[in-house]
């Protein structure tokens, strides 16, 4: 063989033709191998993933409620006089009793005496006492001393502590939920929660809101400011250890009529599958079916716009 290739060079010059074509073919391969693994990596999609949980879940309403004083008694005038003494003062807490107001008659005023008895017979000194009716803060002062007042002049406004409550603003269409009795619980502004209870419902629906009354009795005796806003919590439903997954794992078409999650089938591909959900809570969504496993992987962050089968990478 080696003496025909010395012999005829043209069969020399094919043998190296074949054997420069052979290495630029295998190159050509190599390079074409390299190209379609990193094609793959580049079509993997990074995501993060989740794992079913079983917790208690709740389907609530946040509604309006403002506190109020449902009983006010106004303090009035006795006599036609002058306001001879004021011991109430705006935003003070009185007792059932306590002295509020003297009125010097205009008579005792006229004839210069003081309160010193005109009449030792009659035992009349000219000035009436006005004591507060009941319990309660001093919401609004009319008058002070020296100030001439008519009979039956209101003096001052104490609203009655035991009447404090909060108002809830009830949507109509919701009253099945809300029953007397029931225990309501109040997010003041801040954060402090409050326990309340239903105590009565107002007899009038608002014409334009369509909505009614509740009154929350509150069981704190800490002083709270009237006309202060909160959030009340309604529960619709509560139901206890059942699945559920971030709501950032579920996805939905156009009209929210179907519902679906990416679920990893091993460490690089996930596909589609439809769920069913339940009542949301917060940032959690109730998964009805499928049944999933604590080891099935659900996609949480990088699934929207991902096909039926996709490629994907998982990332801290």
């Amino acid at each position: 063989m080696k003496t025909l290739i010395t012999r005829y060079p043209a069969i020399r010059y094919l043998f190296f033709i074949a054997g420069i074509s052979l290495c630029l073919c295998s190159c050509k391969s190599n390079k074409a191998a390299d190209d379609e693994d990193t094609s793959d990596v580049k079509a993997q999609t990074p995501v993060t993933v989740t794992t079913i949980d079983q917790n208690t879940m709740a389907d609530y309403i946040d509604l309006n409620a403002t506190s109020v004083f449902l009983q006010k008694n106004y303090i009035k005038s006795n006599a036609i006089g002058y306001v001879h003494q004021v011991n109430a003062q705006q935003g003070h807490f009185v007792s059932k009793g306590e002295l509020l107001f003297t009125i010097k008659t205009k008579e005792a005023q006229a004839i210069g005496n003081s309160i010193n008895v005109l009449d030792t017979t009659l035992k009349f000194t000219g000035v009436n006492r006005i004591n507060a009716p009941g319990p309660g803060y001093i919401s609004q002062l009319n008058h002070q001393t020296g100030d001439y007042v008519q009979d039956g002049e209101a003096l001052a406004t104490v609203s009655d502590r035991s009447s404090f409550v909060f108002v809830m603003q009830l949507p109509y269409e919701l009253k099945q939920y809300v029953k007397a009795g029931q225990n309501v619980q109040l997010t003041l502004p801040g954060g402090q929660k409050l326990d309340s209870r239903v105590a009565s419902f107002m007899p009038s629906v608002d014409t334009v809101a369509q909505t009614q009354g509740v009154v929350l009795k509150v069981s704190s005796e800490q002083q709270i400011p009237e006309n202060l806003v909160a959030k009340a919590r309604i529960v619709k439903s509560e139901k206890s250890n059942t699945a559920s997954l971030p709501k950032a794992a579920l996805l939905a078409n156009e009209t929210q009529t179907e519902f679906w999650v990416m679920k990893l089938i091993n460490p690089t591909t996930a596909v589609k599958v439809a769920v069913t959900k339940g009542i949301e809570s917060g940032d959690r969504v109730e998964i009805l079916s499928p049944k999933f496993s604590a080891q099935d992987k659900i996609i949480v962050t990088g699934n929207y716009g991902l096909p039926d089968t996709a490629k994907v990478k998982i990332v801290q």
